[in-house]
This record gives C-alpha cells, structure tokens and sequence, in this order.
C-alpha cells in the first residue's frame, strides 16, 4: 500500500474531524498531566455524550468511570 498525497480536507470536513480530534487532544492532555478536569473536558466536548448528557451527569460519569477502573490507571487530581 503507498500513501497518497491529495492536498487539504475541504474546510467543511476539516471542520466535522476537528470535532473528535478536539476530544482525542483533551483525552491525551489528561494523560500527560494526569488532571482530571481534562478528563471532564474531553467528555464534555464529545459531541455525542454533550448530546445525551447535562453537565452534571457527565461529571458524575466520569468520576464512576475512574472509581471503577481506578486500579488500571494513574491517580487524577
């Protein structure tokens, strides 16, 4: 397989990806800094849980998520 160079998204779809890539960069942020905001933030943002969820349900989500794979990852302050 040999990669193909085809220039620039259209803006539109560039527009659509930075959408998930947006959520991607907060989620490694989180990992880097071990900061639990950037947890929040990276779930706030997916535009799939902002559309199902209010604010506070994403928090308390995430906060469930870690207390129940907490012995798999860092600790997040």
């Amino acid at each position: 397989m040999t990669p193909t160079f085809v220039g620039d998204l259209p803006v539109q779809c560039a527009a659509l990806t930075r959408t998930n890539v947006n959520v991607h960069e907060l989620a490694i942020e989180a990992a880097l800094t071990r900061k639990r905001e950037h947890i929040y933030h990276a779930a706030l943002l997916d535009p799939h849980t902002a559309g199902e969820l209010t604010i506070d349900e994403i928090v308390a989500l995430c906060d469930e998520l870690i207390e129940a794979h907490g012995a798999y990852l860092p600790r997040y302050v």
